[in-house]
């Protein structure tokens, strides 16, 4: 396997970041939100099933709020590659990240309204619903076209699925066995962490959700250009 080098370490230090930044975003949108999730969109869909079926505190109007604000932010992070793509990647990601930043901290405002109305003020809490699904969005959109193998920071199931399927041919033919638990164990931190900061408040948990990302946004501005990327930039321009 080859050593990564400095910028990788940067990047796959910083999708972990952000597969913790997901953790918090689920357990404040599942806890304190309504039962509804803000990151993780298959949950949602089987949510609004539920709803659909009646099942007590559950939303329809939340979910399909959360799916449809999703939406928007995989469209808007297709138009973002579409305009950035082909230059430096690192500063297409860096923008991306930079977007999710402020609707984070859009949906922090929103969620300080609905509680310091003793959530009283539906209206907060579907405006912060909105935000942090939107910039879950482009997020999801954005690592989609990144495409770095067992960092997709938001899904889970198939990394689990690829550690058991791989570990089970031999134990010893598992290159990617670390990058997976990392993955698995930086949700789980996010999420546990999460509650603890919804002791405090809900804000809190957002504002830490866009600190971190801000952080994660900073980092790819400062590192160079890998190899890969610079070849994905290369067949992209030669394609269009």
């Amino acid at each position: 396997m080859n050593p990564l080098t400095k910028s990788e370490r940067i990047l796959h230090g910083s999708l972990y970041c952000l597969t913790f930044v997901t953790g918090l975003v689920d357990a404040g949108s599942y806890l304190a939100m309504g039962h509804v999730f803000t990151a993780n969109m298959t949950g949602n869909i089987v949510f609004l099933g539920f709803a659909f079926g009646g099942v007590p505190g559950l939303s329809i109007g939340r979910s399909a709020t959360a799916l449809g604000f999703a939406f928007a932010g995989g469209l808007f992070a297709g138009k973002l590659d579409s305009w950035l793509g082909k230059r430096r990647r690192n500063i297409w990601l860096a923008a991306a990240l930079g977007f999710e930043t402020l609707f984070l901290l859009g949906a922090m405002l929103a969620s300080w309204g609905f509680e310091l109305r003793g959530g009283n003020f539906p209206s907060a809490l579907y405006l912060a619903i909105a935000l942090t699904a939107l910039g879950m969005g482009i997020r999801n959109g954005t690592i989609r076209r990144l495409a770095v193998p067992e960092l997709t920071t938001t899904v889970l199931t198939l990394t689990l699925a690829a550690l058991a399927f791989d570990f089970s041919l031999k134990p010893g033919a598992n290159p990617r066995w670390r990058r997976r638990i990392g993955s698995i164990l930086s949700m789980f931190l996010g999420a546990f962490v999460g509650v603890l900061l919804l002791k405090h408040s809900l804000p809190l948990l957002l504002g830490t959700s866009a600190a971190l990302t801000a952080i994660c946004a900073l980092a790819q501005i400062y590192r160079e250009e890998t190899l890969h990327e610079s070849g994905l930039r290369v067949r992209q321009a030669e394609a269009s």
